[in-house]
């Protein structure tokens, strides 16, 4: 039915009772108890109006306090829709609640900073990304001017010649950061900052790997190239012949050991090689290692070894490469005549194995730099000794993979320990046959 019949029809039907009460009593009792009746009847119908309408007003005033009455006539209806509109509201308040929270649960864990201005720059809103970026606070900068908050001359000139169409690249709080100002609404923009420093850092680090890697090849194949041109322009004797093949030898297996090295340290740093841990029998890896050792000391060193603890679970052919890596530069940095003590212990920390040496030593300024790629404290001795550069990166990375850590302790000219830590999780249980022995 229309809704405006619903409102009319059953007002006139109350109307037409009403009058129809005041025509009995006037056919009754005459004209004035008839007229006095009409006019208690009006009077009461006024005052329920008036309550129904201060109830509503009381209502409005406070609509999530109070509770709509049930209303009389086309108070009914009233009452029914408002309850159903703060219903819906309601509803619609707690959904709207709901994506504020998730929007500012997304906003927080958005790695890119989100800072929301005003048309004149006041800050509004920020995120712990943003926070972290540019040394704001929301709790106590809001309401504050950008641009008193973030103290750098490109950044503050990007902001007031408003040419948005171009990201600007900030260093700012030893970061490199991308920042875009996106305008939105009419009085507000939303200032996106993302963070490079790690992707720029890494990109150095291939231009450095990439340059290091093709000046440490380009050396060899130098000398075997200009020994092959030599050998095919002249007639050599037999002696000068074995010599230069010698030279040759040795520089193809200078190019040999460092391809080997950066294909082993690119599996390492691949995902594609995750760890598989197997029972690693460190008496026998010890032993191996050893033999390595002394073997390219060749007699020139005093080489021993002690094993004071168990076996791991880990990755025996990345432990050999660790360890085989911390003794063979051992050898080559130790003058002849030298003492090398191999040790692998248990500690309180985790086990340990520990490379101790009479060598050169390491100056201070050095040691925090050893583990990067070809990294040589003394270029010219590396390549005497036949050192790749690689060996300490390859140890660094094989130690990540097996949660262990990597500590250097050295002074020049009086030798240096090298210790590898192995969390207590990597002792292996002992074997059964072990045991039954």
């Amino acid at each position: 039915m229309n809704p405006k019949l619903l409102f009319w029809v059953p007002a006139a039907l109350r109307m037409g009772l009403i009058l129809a009460g005041v025509g009995v009593l006037w056919w009754l009792f005459g004209a004035m108890p008839a007229l006095v009746a009409a006019f208690v009847a009006l009077l009461v119908m006024v005052f329920v109006q008036l309550n129904y309408l201060y109830q509503l007003s009381d209502w409005l005033d406070d609509p999530k306090s109070g509770k709509l009455p049930d209303g009389w006539g086309a108070w009914t209806s009233i009452f029914s829709r408002l309850y159903r509109l703060r219903r819906d509201d309601e509803k619609n308040e707690a959904e709207l609640t709901e994506w504020l929270a998730r929007f500012r649960q997304a906003m927080h864990l958005l790695p890119d900073g989100v800072v929301i201005m005003d048309d004149v720059l006041f800050l509004e809103w920020c995120n712990p990304a943003a926070e972290e970026h540019l040394g704001l606070r929301h709790d106590r900068d809001k309401g504050m001017r950008v641009t008193n908050l973030v103290r750098s001359p490109d950044f503050m000139d990007y902001l007031i010649l408003g040419r948005y169409d171009q990201p600007l690249t900030l260093s700012f709080r030893e970061r490199k950061l991308i920042v875009h100002i996106i305008p939105f609404e009419n009085r507000r923009q939303i200032l996106v900052t993302h963070d490079i420093t790690e992707t720029q850092r890494a990109e150095m680090m291939r231009r450095d790997f990439i340059a290091n890697a093709s000046h440490e090849l380009r050396t060899p194949l130098t000398v075997i190239v200009g020994f092959l041109e030599i050998a095919a322009s002249e007639d050599l004797d037999a002696a000068t012949r074995a010599a230069h093949l010698k030279l040759m030898t040795e520089q193809g297996h200078r190019m040999q050991h460092l391809i080997e090295d950066m294909l082993t340290l690119s599996r390492l740093e691949s995902v594609d090689h995750p760890l598989r841990p197997e029972h690693v029998d460190i008496g026998k890896l010890m032993e191996q290692v050893l033999r390595e050792a002394r073997g390219l000391s060749a007699g020139k060193h005093e080489i021993d070894m002690t094993v004071e603890a168990g076996d791991v679970m880990g990755s025996a052919e990345e432990l050999h490469s660790a360890f085989g890596n911390l003794a063979s530069n051992a050898v080559r940095y130790t003058p002849a005549g030298g003492r090398i003590h191999l040790h692998w212990r248990d500690t309180a920390k985790g086990v340990q194995f520990v490379v101790e040496d009479t060598g050169i030593g390491i100056s201070p300024e050095h040691i925090s730099r050893l583990t990067e790629r070809f990294y040589r404290v003394d270029k010219s001795r590396s390549r005497e000794t036949q050192g790749t550069g690689l060996g300490l990166a390859i140890v660094k990375h094989v130690l990540l993979r097996h949660s262990g850590s990597l500590t250097i302790k050295s002074e020049a000219g009086k030798g240096s320990s090298f210790i590898v830590t192995l969390p207590k999780s990597t002792a292996a249980a002992p074997q059964p046959e072990l045991l039954a022995g």
